[in-house]
């Protein structure tokens, strides 16, 4: 008489399968797999084989605190049957003497996260053994054409979720600056620290059934993702901080990587990491999101907007020196602005808004009560869509509003000149596996000056107008949530764009650089002076130059000068200015953003004429030579080669290097004082333990500067 079917032994195949699912880089001693693509199992009898028309191995999985068949996050399915109800399969592959090869499919929808195994035998004698196999994790597919991720693009696959580098763009739109990071979402204990943050949202706290079983929505998981990134409603992975205090903390400029943030914030019990600003922000998502599966990649946007009230305008204040003030409303435009695209079908959505969606976990506004914005549309935002979900407006708001310029003087306000262009400029992400950068502002919008472009804003105008009105009438706020309220009375909200005609202006003030702008040297430049009409123009102009942060927000001014300048009739003048290093070195803040203004006035017109410029000082970056061959497992020799580019002695000098496959973590080397116009090297030993292309990072900070950073990408061989 046969004997009831025992388990001795499972094989979860897990480096046949991890290869198989593109999570090998991650581990290949546990089961990682994506949903809607089969995996492999062996199961090894104890006493005997199994046999299909006397025996039924039942699977059971199971996900989350409370898995619940009727939420998806249980399933219930039958090796012997074809056709379950369960929308999870299993078939076999082999039949043995001893063992039984047989393949499990997640369905293309299902919750993503850490999975329990378990299966029922019941044999023909009517006995019940149930065993417990091991535990696996779920990922998102972008491989899976029924996965909502589907990327239809190996090369695109391999930058957006496999690639765990990248260059994340700062400085200005005249002074673009690749900053390199590791995303490093293939470093260990990083999936872990995935599925944690999850675990920590407000909406798994509140309701952790509901929670899971939304996982298997990457426009659900996203959101979750975006408001855990930053900490201001719950223990989210970072602070923000744009006060230019940093001493319980790290200044953001210093982080050249995703990894040690993740790890800190992990291994001090999930509390909040100090500091971060927006690229840090969207770095730490991007490595988030690729980990999980979902394509990500990280986009800047030169002069963006920050519009507080949802009218499209931002509201910029200058007094008579030409110096930008602070406002109540807070209006701003950032000198760049980083946020995240991700890959997904938008089911909620009109047919043609999927694709790349907006989300960015900087803390600026309250989406639907919490700190998070997007998934948006890029698509609906081109198209000024602003009554799609989810923060649509706010994020058209950064990419295409207007500016309106405005001098202030004895507590009145003067309008002095309405921009409609000079919000948005040169967005920009990294190229396709390629280290140039690829300029994307086609994708949020039409050209500047056209017909298209000017139709797109006025639609957007108008849908907040009706949304705001029928919004009103019930007594509730607009879906999409983010913007604050309009005041009904205020004079400017939801205007019609307008320009002052052209043949008005008959002076153009321009300020030109003379050298670049190097730290340590003297800024020389010039205002050059145009009178475009047949008369003779007295100009008086004042002008001045304050530090910025990137976010737009005005330090105090260090500079102040007055021009009178005369002007024949279609004569050009320059008059020359310089501020010395000495004038500025105290007053720069860690963006080393200077803005120069110029505001001018004829002694015979009431007309204002303001220009301005931004300054972006640079650094030299830091050299790094691979010494020798990279080959998986054998010592490497890196020499790390800096300099202090300033005329005075710099202290406290750090020098971090880290790089995914290189490093098993993050290397920091004090170097204490640096000697005026100083340049060291040092090298370091390392031992690469993952083969393929890799990157290094390396960053050197001191109390005068902070981020003089460098990288170097290499190709590590696997061992003869």
């Amino acid at each position: 008489m046969a004997q009831g079917l025992e388990v001795a032994l499972t094989d979860l195949q897990s480096s046949r399968n991890n290869v198989r699912h593109h999570t090998e880089e991650i581990t290949v001693d546990h089961l990682l797999v994506r949903r809607g693509q089969a995996f492999n199992l062996t199961l090894y009898f104890r006493n005997r084989g199994f046999q299909p028309g006397l025996d039924n191995i039942i699977f059971v999985v199971e996900t989350g605190p409370l898995p619940d068949l009727a939420l998806g996050t249980r399933a219930v399915f039958s090796l012997a049957r074809h056709h379950s109800p369960s929308p999870w399969i299993a078939w076999l592959e082999t039949n043995g003497a001893t063992s039984t090869e047989v393949s499990l499919c997640a369905p293309p929808t299902a919750a993503v996260g850490r999975y329990l195994l378990k299966i029922h035998i019941d044999s023909f004698q009517g006995s019940v053994t149930a065993y417990q196999l091991g535990e696996f994790i779920l990922l998102f597919n972008p491989w899976c054409p029924e996965d909502a991720v589907y990327l239809d693009s190996e090369p695109q696959r391999q930058e957006y979720v496999m690639n765990d580098y990248g260059f994340i763009y700062q400085g200005s739109k005249n002074w673009i600056r690749p900053c390199p990071w590791n995303y490093g979402q293939f470093e260990e204990k990083i999936i872990d620290i995935c599925l944690k943050l999850l675990d920590k949202s407000l909406h798994f706290q509140t309701d952790p059934a509901t929670d899971c079983a939304l996982r298997g929505s990457p426009v659900y998981v996203s959101r979750v993702v975006c408001a855990m990134i930053n900490s201001n409603d719950d223990n989210g992975v970072l602070n923000g901080n744009w006060s230019e205090n940093y001493t319980d903390g790290a200044n953001p400029a210093e982080w050249t990587g995703s990894v040690a943030i993740l790890k800190q914030w992990y291994a001090t019990g999930c509390q909040p990491v100090r500091y971060g600003q927006c690229w840090v922000f969207a770095a730490v998502m991007c490595t988030v999101m690729r980990c999980l599966g979902i394509p990500t990649r990280v986009i800047t946007n030169f002069d963006s907007g920050h519009d507080t009230d949802g009218n499209l305008i931002i509201d910029e204040y200058y007094d008579n020196t030409g110096r930008i003030l602070g406002n109540k409303k807070k209006d701003t435009i950032w000198n760049f602005h980083v946020w995240n695209e991700c890959w997904m079908a938008r089911k909620d959505l009109p047919p043609g808004y999927g694709g790349w969606q907006v989300l960015d976990a900087t803390p600026q506004e309250m989406s639907n009560g919490v700190y998070c914005c997007g998934p948006a549309s890029v698509r609906a935002i081109k198209e000024g869509e602003v009554d799609l979900n989810y923060d649509t407006p706010f994020v058209f708001s950064m990419v295409n509003a207007d500016c309106m310029s405005w001098l202030v003087q004895g507590g009145k306000e003067q309008k002095l000149h309405q921009d409609t262009s000079s919000v948005g400029n040169f967005i920009s992400t990294k190229s396709i596996q390629s280290d140039e950068r690829a300029d994307i502002t086609e994708n949020y919008k039409y050209e500047e000056g056209s017909l298209q472009e000017r139709q797109v804003f006025l639609k957007a105008l108008q849908k907040l107008k009706a949304g705001r009105f029928h919004s009103s009438r019930r007594g509730a706020e607009l879906q999409p949530s983010r913007p604050t309220p309009l005041s009904r009375d205020s004079p400017r909200s939801l205007h019609t764009p307008s320009l002052r005609p052209s043949d008005v202006v008959q002076v153009s003030l321009k300020f030109k650089l003379l050298d670049p702008p190097n730290m340590g040297q003297d800024i020389c430049f010039v205002l050059l002076a145009l009178n475009m009409s047949s008369q003779f123009k007295d100009l008086k102009v004042n002008l001045s130059a304050q530090s910025l942060l990137h976010d737009g927000s005005p330090l105090s001014p260090f500079w102040q000068d007055t021009a009178f300048i005369t002007l024949s009739p279609k004569e050009a003048k320059t008059y020359p200015c310089k501020i010395s290093y000495s004038q500025y070195s105290q007053y720069l803040s860690t963006d080393k953003l200077i803005r120069i203004s110029a505001l001018g006035e004829e002694k015979s017109s009431p007309e204002k004429i303001l220009v301005n410029k931004i300054i972006t000082l640079s650094y030299p970056s830091i050299t790094i030579n691979v010494l020798g061959a990279a080959i998986v497992n054998q010592p490497l020799s890196i020499q790390v080669i800096f300099s202090n580019p300033l005329s005075e002695q710099v202290e406290d000098c750090v020098l971090t290097v880290e790089g995914s496959g290189l490093f098993k973590k993050q290397q920091k080397v004090l170097l204490g004082v640096l000697k005026p116009q100083h340049q060291a090297s040092i090298i370091l030993e390392t031992v690469p333990f993952k083969s393929g292309q890799r990157q290094i990072q390396a960053n050197m900070r001191s109390n005068k500067f902070k981020d003089i950073k460098g990288y170097r990408n290499v190709y590590v061989d696997f061992a003869l």
